[in-house]
């Protein structure tokens, strides 16, 4: 297919997404004196981040004086299994509170306590009430107070582009390669950096919180360029998704209902998760609902109820009740608020106050009237901990002029996130991402960018046209990802078997070759098969991480749960798995060691266990 020459612009720094994290790296790379080119696969304003309903987890202490820094490190070191990069965990406990009260300064409007401070909730995992929240529309106040911010700092945005390759000289990265999704047409991006923020993966599988963007586009192009890969055995099964009707199912449900007072129970109108509470758990004796009534309501004294167990813990329980037959009338476990009435007389409007997005999400989509009955839910696929590995305090990669922020970027969260983190995540690290590529866009020169490899990525990318109708049994690309979803959601799911993961291995393979030959028809123009063929290429990748490093932990940790090595294993937490790109395109799995925690730090989480 002839291919006129690609449309070009320049830039000192380019970043690939723009939500939380694209958005704040590209205002402080902009703060810092250079052109900054913001490229996103969607609408601007359409990031996943407006998804997060929970809060911005920050040590502010403006509900519990007790709270510090300190604190949030510990939990978020003790939620990961102590596989997190230590120094990001520090770095991110110490300045989400600064980084919370700037999006203030820029006009964040956030829920108050009765004194005019803004208000934190209680939330999975953290031990005192931390999320700063907007209701339950915490992610779309974030993302509506960045882009406000961000328009008057010059910023150069490209709605609706997708990025196929990531330009170098030598070892270093000089731009990205992209076309524009309306028209097909070729641009390439010339920068002294390049920040990835292209969020998570969840498109892998079958039943996922996650929207159509997510398809693991950052995590393979820096895998190409030469970045090292890490933690992404580590998927997180958000344990709260919508299972009816159909058309919904995975849409995420937030954890803020639990932190709001709500409840599971099964079929038998049972709270199951008091069947298997940790014995380092706080709450061990609270099993009525007064008892986390008084939580909910800041009762310094009561006891944690057991529904804001860790994620991972939480989404295993509601699997294992469905399993056993004791599940909700479509395959879930029901989400009950609707109880509190009978402690609140008012509930209906606290409820819709508290909740107004879930209130309206089961109101539209379901017909479901969460102040008056309980809601159907069941684990889905939210978010990966596993990414392109950084530096702590610069977030570059191993690929020198490459930086990544937020879920594209690993270490954080270790073996699994605490709820809230996330938000703070983009914040903190997007803004440090954004501060460093600016400075290494000052101190080092345009490089040059390979016409040759311009030329073949193009080809490469048009190759789907070249073969037309597809060839191999009526496949296409729709149904391949399809099939890939199936085998992800079957093999590599929550509950995980080596002999399970094996097959999957063998059958990402296959996929591999059906995707190698599947055609698209028509042209350039509007032409969703021919994104879908590009998007399979990003989605066998990580799959295949995923599947791999899955396999290479032989103990069940954090969100990695494997039925045939159900405990943690001693020798296991002593490394991080990495996946790196062999010089014959294969892929290459290796132990890292965890990084000793600092004599002070060390200390830090002795005196919060």
């Amino acid at each position: 297919m002839d291919q006129p020459s690609p449309q070009a612009h320049e830039h000192d720094v380019i970043v690939i997404g723009a939500g939380g994290a694209g958005l704040r790296a590209a205002i402080e790379a902009s703060a810092g004196g250079c052109t900054v080119g913001l490229i996103c696969k969607s609408l601007l304003g359409k990031a996943h981040t407006v998804m997060a309903e929970g809060g911005v987890a920050a040590a502010m202490a403006n509900v519990d004086e007790r709270d510090s820094w300190r604190v949030h490190f510990a939990d978020t070191m003790r939620g990961g299994q102590y596989l997190n990069n230590w120094r990001m965990a520090e770095l991110h406990a110490k300045e989400a509170p600064a980084r919370v009260r700037e999006l203030e300064a820029w006009g964040a409007v956030f829920d108050r306590t009765k004194d005019g401070r803004i208000l934190q909730r209680n939330f999975g995992g953290h031990r005192y009430p931390r999320l700063a929240h907007v209701g339950d529309r915490t992610g779309l106040e974030m993302i509506r107070t960045l882009q406000d911010h961000g328009i008057h700092r010059g910023i150069e945005v490209f709605m609706e582009m997708t990025v196929v390759a990531l330009l170098k000289d030598g070892e270093r990265v000089v731009g990205a390669l992209g076309y524009d999704r309306e028209r097909g047409r070729f641009r390439v991006w010339r920068a002294k950096a390049v920040v990835m923020a292209t969020g998570g993966i969840g498109k892998a599988f079958k039943i996922t919180s996650n929207s159509w963007e997510y398809t693991g586009d950052g995590h393979t192009l820096a895998y190409n360029a030469g970045a090292d890969l890490l933690d992404m055995e580590f998927v997180q099964f958000h344990p709260t998704g919508m299972v009816w009707p159909p058309s919904v199912r995975g849409i995420l449900v937030t954890e803020g209902v639990r932190g709001e007072g709500g409840v599971l129970r099964n079929r038998e109108g049972r709270r199951f998760m008091f069947d298997d509470i940790p014995e380092n758990y706080r709450n061990q004796t609270a099993k009525d609902e007064e008892e986390g009534w008084r939580y909910v309501t800041g009762d310094k004294s009561a006891n944690r109820p057991p529904e804001l167990l860790t994620r991972d813990h939480v989404a295993r329980c509601i699997n294992r009740e469905v399993k056993a037959g004791r599940g909700s009338p479509h395959g879930g476990v029901f989400l009950d608020i609707a109880w509190i009435k009978a402690r609140l007389p008012n509930s209906e409007e606290h409820i819709k106050k508290k909740l107004p997005s879930m209130y309206h999400q089961f109101m539209t989509l379901a017909g479901i009237d969460i102040t008056k009955v309980p809601m159907e839910v069941g684990p889905t696929t939210h978010y990966i901990m596993g990414g392109v590995r950084v530096d702590g305090d610069t977030q570059m990669s191993t690929v020198p002029g490459l930086f990544a922020a937020g879920e594209v970027a690993a270490g954080l969260h270790g073996a699994n996130r605490l709820g809230g983190n996330s938000l703070s995540d983009l914040i903190v690290f997007g803004q440090r991402a954004g501060e460093h590529a600016a400075r290494f866009a000052k101190t080092n020169g345009a490089g040059a960018v390979n016409s040759a490899q311009v030329e073949g990525e193009m080809q490469r990318a048009l190759a789907p046209f070249d073969r037309g109708e597809a060839t191999v049994g009526g496949d296409n690309a729709f149904r391949v990802q399809q099939d890939l979803q199936n085998v992800m959601q079957e093999l590599v799911g929550i509950v995980r078997l080596e002999d399970e993961m094996l097959r999957a291995v063998e059958e990402i393979a296959k996929l591999k070759a059906r995707a190698a030959v599947v055609g698209v028809t028509g042209h350039r123009e509007y032409n969703p098969g021919w994104h879908t063929a590009i998007d399979l290429g990003n989605l066998l990748t990580v799959s295949e991480a995923i599947t791999r490093a899955a396999i290479e932990r032989k103990e069940s940790r954090g969100a990695q749960f494997r039925e045939d090595y159900p405990e943690k294993s001693a020798e296991y937490g002593k490394f991080n798995i990495v996946l790196r790109r062999g010089g014959d395109g294969e892929m290459r799995v290796i132990r890292e060691p965890v990084r000793p925690l600092p004599a002070e730090l060390k200390q830090v989480v002795e005196e919060n266990a």
